[in-house]
């Protein structure tokens, strides 16, 4: 009589995904293009290599994808499997910030003055106008909404002063009559960065345009910038 063979082990319903292979969200997406910018920042990768990283991030689809990224670059800079969920990680200790709010596209100063500052959500068109007056618009610590920003100054006996954050894009320039229109152009080393237009012109006024040091863009509406 043939003896009876041991039955095989029951097998697992599911066998858990290796967490190399789990999906990556977008903000474990952009986790790791801010500490590429940090790193390019500090002279560890040259242009190509950033460019190169951070297409490769912002097409990752798993933590897998996204580990290798950093691998090569100094612990406070790197990520790894072993660490919490990237997304997690990113995220400040304390109170959460404030929404953004939403404002006018449309800033008007005449015989006074108007500024917009802190966390508001600025969109694809911004116009300013100053008229025996002042307009200050500071970008540096926006909500973008779109992969480019056209501001429209007129300025007439005024004034129009404009701070982006350093690692964006800026380009443009003006009409001075009587007066001065002063765009500080540069290009962000981030292909996916927004770009900030401005044109228009300053009649016995002026406008200045400049980046500011010290302080990036962190936040920005990644889905309308990829498409």
């Amino acid at each position: 009589m043939k003896k009876a063979e041991p039955a095989p082990p029951a097998r697992a319903e599911a066998d858990p995904v290796a967490e190399a292979e789990l999906r990556a969200s977008d903000a474990d997406r952009e986790v790791v293009a801010e500490l590429l910018r940090d790193a390019y920042a500090e002279g560890r990768l040259s242009v190509e290599e950033h460019a190169e990283r951070i297409e490769a991030a912002y097409s990752a689809k798993t933590f897998g994808e996204l580990a290798p990224l950093t691998r090569d670059l100094p612990a406070p800079s790197r990520i790894s499997m072993e660490k919490p969920p990237l997304g997690a990680a990113a995220r400040p200790q304390g109170a959460p910030r404030p929404p953004a709010r939403t404002e006018s596209p449309s800033m008007v100063a005449i015989f006074g003055g108007a500024s917009r500052k802190g966390r508001w959500r600025v969109g694809g068109h911004l116009r300013a106008i100053a008229v025996f007056g002042g307009v200050e618009i500071d970008l540096t610590d926006a909500v973008f909404e779109s992969p480019e920003v056209v501001i429209e100054v007129t300025a007439i006996f005024g004034g129009v002063d404009i701070k982006v954050p350093e690692n964006v894009s800026l380009h443009g320039g003006g009409v001075g009559i009587f007066g001065g229109f002063d765009v500080k152009e540069q290009t962000a080393a981030d292909p996916y960065a927004p770009v900030v237009r401005v044109k228009g012109a300053a009649v016995f006024g002026g406008c200045e345009a400049r980046p500011r040091r010290g302080k990036k863009l962190k936040e920005w509406v990644r889905k309308q910038l990829d498409g």
